[in-house]
């Protein structure tokens, strides 16, 4: 899978394609598209940003439009290389939703991906971003 970078690594959107990629790899869109739409919700309530996260079905496939702010380039220019806070309140809350339905092991996986850990995104509610 191909990912969109920039000087300083991959943009939100990009980002956001990975962890699409990796559960829909493990879970299926279906059950992806059920996770981050709860995930979206209950994390909307600290970064706002997030009610722009939308994931809808279209014929046999899933289809998402992400906050404007997280395709345009100067988004990935975040302080230390840091994914925005959205997109880190988004990811935390996934871990959340993962840890509740699945224990460790999705959360572990997702934990792997190089590009996620490298710009600051943390699953574990220990670990919050």
């Amino acid at each position: 899978m191909g990912v969109a970078t920039g000087d300083s690594g991959p943009d939100p959107a990009a980002l956001f394609a990975l962890v699409w990629e990796a559960l829909a790899g493990v879970l299926g869109t279906a059950a992806t598209a059920a996770i981050i739409r709860r995930a979206a919700g209950r994390a909307a309530a600290v970064s706002p940003e997030l009610i722009d996260v939308v994931i809808r079905r279209e014929n046999l496939q899933y289809r998402y439009t992400l906050p404007h702010a997280w395709s345009q380039s100067d988004s990935a220019a975040m302080p230390g290389g840091q994914a925005p806070v959205a997109l880190r309140a988004l990811v935390a809350e996934i871990g959340r939703v993962l840890m509740e339905l699945t224990g460790t092991v999705i959360v572990g996986r997702l934990e792997q991906i190089p590009e996620l850990r490298a710009r600051g995104l943390r699953w574990r509610p220990e670990e919050t971003n």
